[in-house]
Parts: structure tokens; C-alpha cells; sequence
């Protein structure tokens, strides 16, 4: 394929290396001329391991070749990736000036094209920036209509310094948010040699990917310090304790826990985490990571009240209130704290969750909910369909398989509110059915 790439800093000449090694015709197009007299003269503008030498090699075998005009690259190319800085500015916020510029730049040269051109943004853009800015800029500054003889869509690209060209050979994925299927299309034909799964994805899925890897690198990052800190106070060695921690693949390193819903709960996680915050206040510790979790938990909370609360619906019937599926344990439910707010708040409430049900009945749990939750049990229903039949907002607390046909079982006029995702078919009830985070 014959390749423009609108700018050749980091992401961009690692890009056009390695895309010119596997055959492909690349020009490298950038405004600054010494970038590109360098990569003309078969040098790297960049220090990063063997990048010298592929586009040494690249220009050497006419592959690989650099101008400051952006029109004779889109003239003479298919497929455009812009790879340029997105700043950030005094503020915070992104500043996405050469983004804007270099799409103006590419729809001027589309203005004397025929043949289709896929333009790929690769830059890292927020949610929305591909449709809603890159876009009408370019279709605004070449006259055409996209989908017609353009088409754009955004991969987002995941190399690190220092060992980029294994990133780009070894990726744990490609991602591909699709605006325009040809474009798409064309967009995957770059990456068909790379033995790792191509995922095809909504354009504001593929943007938000980036930044969520990142949020969650930084995370880990401040964890693994704030563990430090605590460990060097007390003489514990954290690479031995991190280490340990590292090889649980199960529960630690895992996609376990990882899924948007409902907050945390049971005898474990609220109790630990309090009980080591407290040891660590004895010694003087500031760990603003750690001390952020409880209060973001009963956060998660207050967001499952006021989704119910914006239904403006007084009738609450509630599927499962155990802090987990098929255990009757209601210490520390976050789902338990919710029906508390709601019946402080005057609603109807009906609550139907067959294990602690079971439990009551055979002592169990009884001496746990008449001591600390009377009012709750006086809630409890017998069956699903007697909660179902009495509620105007029916909330799915937990996994119990039972709730994943819940579909069949409401009205028209009943509206769901999922903090699980009992189901991915479920959200076919349109308006009606509402996720906590999705």
C-alpha cells in the first residue's frame, strides 16, 4: 500500500519504519525541514532501539521517503495515518491545534483526488474528536462528502520508548474504531501480518481505549508506591511482597474485578481496607490512592439511588440484595445500603433474593438480620414474580442466573435498572432498561 504519515515524531517514525520494512511505500510528511532532511538522508530523527538502521534501510531500498508538502503526500498515497502531538494545555485540557491543522491539510489535497483515500487518525484524541472535529474539518476543506471518495477512522497505537518496534510487531491487540467500513477496511490490511486479534470497534470505543490503558498504568504505578511507602515504614520487603502479589494471575493480575457495575462489599474488602488504613494513619502515612477507595465505593452507591430516583417512580423492587450471587452474605452490601437510603427516602420496597431467603428460614442468617436489618426482612417476597408484579422500577442486584430472564417477566411500562449486567441481550427493552456504568 502506498502510505502518507503526517508527522514523524515518536509514534510517527517508528510507524514509517516499520510499515516501510514490510513493503509498503511510505512518505513521511512534516512541517518542520530538518525531519525530514534527516529521514531523506537515511537518519533518525529520534533516538529509539534499531529505528537508525530501518530507516536507513527503508530510504536506502525507496521505500521510505520525506516532504514538507502535505498535498504531494496525499497525491501520491492511499492511505493517510496522522500521528501528530495532542498537547496538553495550561489547564489540562487537549490542545488539538495540529490535529486541526493537518487535517485541513489532508482535505485540501483530497480536493484534487479521485480515487478513495482512507485517512487514519492515530494521534491520541478524547472521545468524540475523530466524528465531531477531524471530520467536518475534512470535509469542510476538500468539498467532498466522507464516505464517498474519503473515509476516516482511528487506531489508536500502544508503543512504549525504548522498545517500540517490539510494540509495534508484538501488540497485545489492534484496534479499529470504525467511522467508514472502507476505510476500516483498508486500516486492517496494514496490521494483517501481525499475529494478534484485529477488533473492529465504534470510533468513540477505540478513542477512550488509550486513555483508560494509561488511567490504569498510572494506577498501578501510584499502588505499587503507596504499598512501598507503607512496607519501607513497617521493614517488609515490597519487591518480595510485589512479587508474591504478581503471581497470582487468578485475582490480582486478571480481568476478575474489572467489569463496571455495583460497588464492593462482603467481610473482606470493606474490613481490610479500613483496618489497614488505620494502621497506616499510626504511622504517619499519606496514601491518597488508598484513602480514595471507600469514599469513591459508597459513591457508586449514591449513583444507583439517583438512577432509580430519576425514574421519578415511587414502587422499587429489588433482585437480589446478598453482596454477591449465590451466597447469602449480606455483611457490608452496598446493595442493602442502597434499600436503606430508599426506605429513608419513603419508597415501597420489595426485595426477593432466594439464598438469604433460604438462609433466614433455616436460622442461617436469621440472628444477623433481625439484629441489624429488622426492617428488611419484613421486605422479603417469596418469589421473583411476587417483586416483579408489585414494583414500577424492578433493580438487579446480583448474578443469580434466575434474574437473566427478566425480560419476559415485565411489563411495558416497568423500567429495569441493571447494576450488573445480568445480560449483554437485555438492553433490546430500549429506554426502559438502564446500566450503572454502561
Amino acid at each position: 500500500m502506498k502510505i502518507s504519515i503526517f508527522g514523524l515524531g515518536y509514534v510517527g517514525i517508528v510507524s514509517a519504519a516499520c510499515f516501510a520494512q514490510e513493503g509498503h511505500q511510505v512518505i513521511g510528511v512534516d512541517v518542520n525541514p530538518d525531519k525530514v532532511s534527516m529521514v531523506n538522508e537515511g537518519k533518525s530523527p529520534i533516538v529509539e532501539k534499531d529505528i537508525d538502521e530501518m530507516v536507513a534501510r527503508g530510504v536506502r531500498e525507496g521505500r521510505l521517503r520525506a516532504t514538507t508538502d502535505a498535498r504531494e503526500g496525499v497525491l501520491n498515497s492511499d492511505l493517510s495515518l496522522i500521528c501528530v502531538g495532542t498537547p496538553s494545555r495550561d489547564n489540562g485540557s487537549l490542545d488539538l491545534t495540529y490535529v486541526e491543522r493537518v487535517c485541513s491539510e489532508i482535505g485540501r489535497g483530497l480536493a484534487a483526488k479521485d480515487s478513495f483515500h482512507a485517512i487514519v487518525l492515530r494521534s491520541t484524541v478524547l472521545p468524540g474528536t475523530t466524528e465531531d472535529c477531524a471530520l467536518p474539518i475534512l470535509e469542510q476543506t476538500s468539498g467532498r462528502a466522507a464516505g464517498e471518495t474519503f473515509g476516516i477512522c482511528f487506531n489508536p497505537e500502544f508503543l512504549r520508548e525504548g522498545t517500540s518496534v517490539y510494540d509495534f510487531y508484538h501488540p497485545p491487540f489492534t484496534i479499529i474504531g470504525e467511522a467508514h467500513p472502507q476505510a476500516a477496511q483498508m486500516a486492517a490490511q496494514l496490521y494483517a501480518h501481525l499475529d494478534a486479534p484485529l477488533l473492529i470497534t465504534p470510533v468513540k470505543t477505540a478513542e477512550m481505549m488509550k486513555y483508560v490503558n494509561n488511567a490504569f498504568h498510572a494506577l498501578k504505578v501510584v499502588f505499587a508506591n503507596e504499598v512501598g511507602d507503607i512496607c519501607k515504614q513497617i521493614g517488609v520487603d515490597s519487591h518480595l511482597l510485589m512479587d508474591m502479589f504478581c503471581l497470582d494471575t487468578k485475582l490480582n493480575l486478571s480481568p476478575y474485578y474489572l467489569k463496571p457495575g455495583f460497588a464492593f462489599g462482603g467481610s473482606c474488602l470493606p474490613k481490610d481496607l479500613r483496618a489497614l488504613l488505620h494502621y497506616t494513619q499510626r504511622l504517619d502515612q499519606d496514601l491518597p490512592l488508598l484513602e480514595s477507595l471507600l469514599p469513591s465505593n459508597e459513591l457508586q452507591v449514591k449513583r444507583g439511588f439517583e438512577l432509580i430516583r430519576q425514574t421519578g417512580c415511587k414502587k422499587i423492587g429489588m433482585l437480589g440484595f446478598s453482596f454477591k450471587a449465590g451466597t447469602d452474605d449480606l455483611r457490608e452490601s452496598p446493595l442493602v445500603s442502597l434499600l436503606e437510603m430508599l426506605i429513608g427516602k419513603g419508597y415501597s420496597v420489595k426485595v426477593y433474593d432466594k439464598n438469604v431467603s433460604l438462609a433466614y428460614l433455616n436460622g442461617a442468617n436469621r440472628a444477623y438480620i433481625e439484629r441489624t436489618i429488622p426492617h428488611i426482612a419484613n421486605l422479603m417476597c417469596d418469589t421473583m414474580a411476587e417483586v416483579v408484579d408489585a414494583s414500577e422500577v424492578i433493580v438487579i442486584g446480583n448474578k443469580s442466573s434466575e434474574f437473566a430472564n427478566i425480560v419476559a417477566l415485565v411489563r411495558p411500562e416497568q423500567t429495569v435498572i441493571d447494576l450488573v449486567r445480568i445480560t449483554k441481550d437485555i438492553p433490546q427493552m430500549g429506554a426502559r432498561y438502564v446500566g450503572i456504568g454502561w
